[in-house]
Order: C-alpha cells, then structure tokens, then sequence
C-alpha cells in the first residue's frame, strides 16, 4: 500500500469515530461541570477580559488552577448559560480527533526512532496504533465529559513535545544547534503547557526519558549535559514531590475511607483493572460513582490484590528483560506504568477513573499492532488487515452504543445507579431521579436501604431528611435518627453539601423550621463536633452561615447576626459578606443588615485584591449601592413609625 493509501485509511478512522461519538454529543453536563465551568457566573460577562481573566487564573480543579484548560472554555461562556453541553462536547471530541492525528505521526516518529526501516510495517503499526486509541470506548468517557477537556489538553501537549523531540533528535547530527533548539522548546513548552492544563502533565520529561530509556538507536541520542537538564532532572524533582507525599499513618486523609498502603494496594488492583477493561473492551464500565470501590485492606483482602500485585510485577520485569530484544513492547508497558505514577500511587485522590488512561494508554495497543502485523510473515497482508478491520468495526460498535448511552444523562445515571451498590453517591443519584419524577416513596426506599449499607455516610441520611422535609412527612424521630448518626461520620465534600441543602430546603418551609428548630441547629452543632468535617477549610464558614439561615428564617435578628458575623470572619470574603447582609436585609432587619455591611466594608479593604472573585470596581459600586439602598429603607421605615 502507498503511503497516500494508508493517509485515507487515517482519514477513515477519523470519519469513523465521528460516527460513533455522534448520538453522545447530545448528552447534558455532569457532576464536576457545574462546579468548575459554574464559577464563570461569579465573574460575569466572560466577552470583557477582565473578567474572563478572574475565572482562567482562578481555577479550583488542582493546585495550578489549571489555567489553559479554563482559558479553552471562555469562548463557550454563552452555551454554559444556556445550559447547552453539545458545542463543549463538540470542542472534546475535535481535541480528541487532533490527539488521534497526532498520536499516528508520534507512533510514526518512534518506530523511524528505533531503527524500523519497512515503511508499510510503520504505516500499519502507526495507523493501527492511532485507530484502536482513538475508537476505544474506554476513551469515550474522558471525551463526551466537558470538564475532562483538562484531561485531554496534556495528552495534546505531550504528544507536541513527543513529535518535537523525535524530530530534533533525528536530525542532531544534520544540524545540531537546529535540532536542540526544537527538542529544548518541545520538551520545555510543552510540560508548561500540558502541566497549566491538568498536574499530570509535568510527568510529559519522564514519559520522553521513557522513549529514550527504551530506544536501542543510540546514534542520534542527545549529549547527556541536555538529557540531565531537560529529561533527568524535572523527572527527578517529580518523583521527590511525589515522595513527600508518602504518609503511612492510620489516617492521612481525614475524608478518605483509605490510608495510603490501602491505597496502594488497591490502585494494584485498579491498574490491573484498566489494562483488563483497554484490552477486553465493553460498553460501558464503571461510570462515574467510585466512591463504592472495594478496598484492598491488606495484601490478601480481597485476594485479587496479590494477584493484581504479581501480575504488575511481571510485567514490570517483562518490560526489563524485553528492553534489548522487543524495545518497542518494553517502552510501551513503561510508558503505561510511568503515566499512572502521579494519580495512581501515593496522591490521596478517588481510587478510580477511566480518563487516567486517556494519555497512559497511547502505546498500550503497540504490542498488539506490532503481533498483528507479525501474521503477515504467514499470511498475506490484505488478510491482516481485514482481521484489524474486524477489530475497528467491533470497538467503532461498543464506541457508538456507549455514545447513545451518554446522550441521556438520566438513564445514564440510573445505569451507573444500577452497577454501583456500593456507591453512595450513585444512590442518591437514582433516589433524586425518582424523586423528581414523582416516585417519593421508591426515592425513600431507595436511601432507606443504601443508609442500611453505608450506615455512616452523611449524604444519604441528610438527603433522606431532607425528602421527607420537602415533601412535609418529617416526624420529630426522622430528626432524632439523623442527629445519633452524625458523630460516626466520615464527613467528605458530599456531606458537607448534603447539610447544606438540608438546611436550604428547611428554609422554605418557615412553619417546619418553626417547629423543628431546637433539632436542627443541633445537627450543625454535632456536625462542628465531629473532627472529621473541620478538616474542610470552608466548613466553619459554611456551619455558622447555616445556622444565621435559620435564625433569620426565625426571625431573631441578633442571632442570626451573630452566626453571620462569625461565618463572616471565618471566610475573610466581601461576596459572603455582601450576601448575608442582604439576608438580613430582606428580613426587615436594616440595623444588623447595616452592621454587617460595615464589617463587611472592612474586610473588603484588607482582602488581597487577587482573591477576588470579580473586579474591584464592582465591589465598591455594590457596597455602595447596597448600604444606599438599606439606608434608605431604614430612613422610610423610621419615618413610618413617627
């Protein structure tokens, strides 16, 4: 076949996968979308620089803040305010298509790298290679998710630097000042921008140094002085950050239900699990409720553990022993293993999610294309190719039927609900759905029989409370039943969300919060007792804010003050302040409104001008405005009563 040939193939592939992620372009936002892409509407209008600024160079994802992936989503600013998810998705699935091009000409530049000489052997194994990566289902999820952009923009730069790399090293001995120039850019641009998308992408040195660990052509290898500055020493200080992460205590993760040897031990068997699932694909997999993964609590519980740990070290030590004899294998399962080193062993992160494949899995199917074209020392190659063919058509199938999957966020979750028992988060999904549809007492059920199964978990017994709240069947004991639980608590984000909306729902029904009071600001007062939701920065904030709900809701001015004033002292946040002072405004209580606007003005003038959420100018304009506007209203009800 002639490499023009081989170009169309690429082009069907492409054609391909359009095809099958289409029906899922149709889905809805998820979970970490709202949280992430939501803080656009704390900035306002995204069209002024200014403001779109606060939203890329805030970012609450990850300790970067991840500022080039925010910045790609400015210019949708307008469909997040529609609520419309397709021309997000549409972005995804374009970088997903661009990884896949780029993914082909990488592959091209390692076998060339390695001494590969046969061009239809390169065409086959890049193109192949490129394919199965980009029709793989398993990659689907990290595509059709908006917020995961963050986790595909690295994999973007990465393979840019990889190109880069290959083809300054290729030509070191052609023009050498040439061929560092564009190594040294590659390599040095590259890990700024894929590690300002998502964290994982300071790793980007470490997988190159992988490539050249591997690679058998030592001709055109660059001087070591280059390698030891660009390769060695940011792989080097990574691997330091990430052994001062190493923590072996009982708890080092106050809202985790793992310590780190069981996190070790499980992410063994989560490993094992991802090469399972990349090379025996299906539909759908795990979803995105984790929170219910089986934990690995010692080396033979459960016993998979011990055999996902001696599988991994084969083929840990295979990827060794392979180095002389089948490099390319051996740079492909060192690859696998070096791109999971950051979210996938010492980190406190969740155990489990697909798209920590999305750039480790680049080269996993290279020993694959590489025993497939093997075949045509026996057969002919027309026949290899139908057989590869075969496989695309059956990963193009189990792509598209997981798309039409994603396009109904409901029947989505109800599917991940249906799968995941364990999950807490998954369970309150499947209640919610029901509840809104109108089934109360099936979403009763439902969190009645999860809370039997996860007895501790805050989320489910708020959220049970809060149904029978909504729906105004609570009894004095459904309080009661809630307030026995709160000290044995693991509190995690959820709970602390799940107690959040208790309250706000409490809040709209006056005459329950009338009736119910002294129960519910106990429940706040226990959860401040257990240690476990102090860890959260924001909860004292969020606590005391909670209970000025309340009590304005009760119309007791002077506590409710109180409560706001210490919520307010704990955030040091002019926006809050503003908030719970227009709380009390909307009340009737002005003079306690005025007070706390004044303490508020306070703060505003110490609060460092880069934590704030919007411009100066909008602040001012608004404290202003607000301390006319109850000025006013305090001056007309004054003169009312006179």
């Amino acid at each position: 076949m002639t490499i023009k040939k081989w170009g169309f193939g690429l082009v069907l592939v492409l054609l391909t996968t359009i095809l099958a992620y289409l029906p899922g372009l149709k889905g809805n936002f998820l979970f970490d979308d709202f949280s992430n892409l939501g803080q656009m509407e704390l900035y306002g209008d995204m069209s002024q620089w200014e403001n779109a600024k606060k939203f890329v160079m805030n970012g609450i994802a990850g300790p970067t803040g991840r500022p080039i992936a925010l910045l790609t989503y400015v210019p949708q600013a307008e469909a997040w305010l529609n609520r419309d998810a397709y021309p997000f998705k549409v972005v995804n699935l374009i970088i997903h298509l661009i990884c896949g091009v780029l993914l082909y000409w990488a592959t091209r530049l390692v076998l060339l790298s390695y001494g590969e000489v046969q061009t239809r052997k390169i065409q086959y194994v890049a193109l192949t290679v490129a394919a199965m990566w980009m029709l793989h289902p398993f990659m689907l999820s990290t595509t059709l998710y908006v917020i995961q952009r963050m986790a595909q923009l690295p994999l973007l730069f990465t393979l840019l630097a990889i190109i880069g790399y290959l083809i300054g090293r290729r030509n070191i001995e052609i023009h050498k000042i040439r061929a560092y120039v564009l190594m040294s850019i590659s390599v040095g641009l590259g890990t700024i921008f894929a590690t300002l998308s998502k964290e994982n992408g300071a790793l980007l040195p470490l997988l190159i140094l992988v490539i050249e660990f591997c690679n058998p052509n030592k001709m055109q290898k660059p001087v070591w002085q280059w390698r030891a500055i660009f390769l060695w020493l940011p792989s080097v200080a990574i691997i330091a950050a990430l052994l001062t992460e190493i923590n072996f205590s009982e708890h080092p993760w106050p809202n985790r239900d793992f310590n780190q040897v069981e996190r070790l031990l499980t992410e063994c068997r989560v490993v094992v699990n991802y090469l399972i699932q990349l090379y025996i694909p299906q539909i759908e997999g795990y979803g995105l409720f984790q929170d219910g993964y089986l934990i690995s609590r010692d080396i033979t519980t459960p016993i998979t553990t011990l055999y996902s740990l001696i599988t991994l070290s084969i083929l840990l030590l295979a990827a060794f022993l392979l180095k002389n004899k089948i490099p390319l294998v051996s740079m492909s399962i060192l690859f696998f293993f070096a791109a999971h080193l950051m979210e996938s062993t010492v980190v406190g992160l969740e155990l489990y999610f697909e798209h920590r494949n999305y750039v480790a899995a680049i080269f996993i199917f290279l020993p694959l294309a590489l025993g497939l074209y093997a075949l045509t020392d026996h057969i002919k190659l027309s026949v290899v190719i139908l057989i590869t063919v075969i496989i695309m058509m059956f990963l193009s199938f189990l792509t598209h039927q997981r798309a039409m999957l994603w396009s109904d966020d409901i029947r989505l979750m109800m599917y991940w609900a249906q799968n995941s028992p364990n999950s807490p988060r998954a369970q309150s999904a499947k209640a919610t759905v029901f509840a809104k549809d109108g089934h109360v007492k099936l979403a009763q059920d439902i969190l009645e029989n999860a809370i039997k199964q996860i007895p501790n978990d805050g989320m489910l017994i708020y959220q049970l409370l809060q149904l029978k709240l909504e729906n105004q069947t609570v009894k004095k004991k459904d309080f009661m039943d809630t307030l026995e639980t709160i000290q044995y608590h693991k509190a995690n984000t959820q709970a602390l969300l799940g107690l959040r909306d208790l309250i706000d729902a409490s809040i709209k029904h006056p005459s329950l919060v009338q009736a119910h009071q002294n129960e519910l600001l106990q429940i706040i007062d226990e959860t401040l007792k257990n240690k476990t939701y102090g860890v959260n920065p924001d909860f004292k904030k969020l606590a005391y804010f909670l209970k000025g709900q309340i009590y304005n809701t009760l119309s007791h001015p002077k506590a409710a003050y109180e409560n706001y004033l210490i919520s307010l002292e704990s955030s040091q946040d002019v926006e809050h302040g503003i908030y719970m002072s227009i709380q009390l405004g909307n009340q009737g209580y002005l003079k306690e409104a005025l007070d706390l606007l004044q303490l508020t003005e306070q703060i505003y003038q110490k609060q460092p001008k880069e934590l704030l959420k919007k411009p100066q100018d909008f602040y001012s304009t608004r404290l202003k405005q607000t301390k006319a506007d109850m000025q006013k209203d305090l001056l007309f009800e004054s003169e009312s009563k006179n």
